[in-house]
């Protein structure tokens, strides 16, 4: 595939799009009945444009609360980290809450890990460590994750990616999710447990903002 060609035509459609939310998709093209794959098949490249996201400016400024998700991520290597089309289990754990009262829900794996939000991805602050989840099992590894982990190692903030309990984040200093659309939104409670947002949070919001220009 040609990367600048593919460029080329993301910011061709960004530009006639405006103001708004650009998604590529990649699929594997045209290929055989059932699961077989076609490999001389071209891959298909797809280019779809939204409106601009709205959410309330109030999730950004005092942050959110998490619904705690039935619903647990199955734990397959080879697709971990994937942003691929299969969803299913973020569809259903979104319509397990219908209220206003969480913006987001937090999802575990099978084992029991803090994982990631339905549709974002989860940060703790604890003893000025800035940690996020491994995502070797399942989950998936967004692009504001891997600039939020970039951004805080040039602040020379010391950073993990490791597993997550529930414990963990109940001892955390401050919690934030984060996605590209919205940027971060801080997380003031989930079940019990209620954080209040910190510093830390509140810099790298500063960050985010001024990079996606919201």
């Amino acid at each position: 595939m040609d990367q600048g060609l593919v460029r080329s035509e993301v910011l061709a459609y960004a530009a006639a799009l405006g103001d708004g939310v650009l998604k590529l998709i990649l699929t594997r093209g045209d290929s055989l009945r059932g699961y077989g794959v076609n490999p001389g098949a071209p891959v298909r490249r797809l280019l779809q444009g939204s409106p601009p996201a709205t959410y309330p400016q109030a999730h950004g400024a005092d942050g959110v609360r998490l619904f705690a998700c039935a619903t647990r991520l199955a734990e397959q290597p080879l697709l971990a980290g994937l942003k691929h089309l299969n969803r299913l289990e973020q569809v259903i754990a979104r319509a397990e809450w219908q209220d206003a009262e969480h913006a987001e829900g937090l999802m575990l794996d099978l084992s029991g890990r803090v994982i990631e939000g339905v549709f974002s991805n989860l940060f703790l602050v604890r003893n000025g460590l800035l940690l996020t989840a491994d995502l070797t099992r399942c989950g998936v590894a967004g692009v504001m994750r891997a600039e939020i982990l970039a951004q805080a190692q040039t602040l020379g903030v010391p950073v993990a990616v490791a597993d997550i309990g529930l414990e963990q984040l109940q001892q955390a200093d401050e919690v934030f999710v984060c996605n590209s659309v919205y940027g971060i939104w801080p997380v003031r409670g989930y079940a019990a447990m209620s954080w209040s947002v910190g510093p830390l949070t509140r810099k790298l919001q500063g960050i985010v903002r001024a990079l996606l220009d919201i």
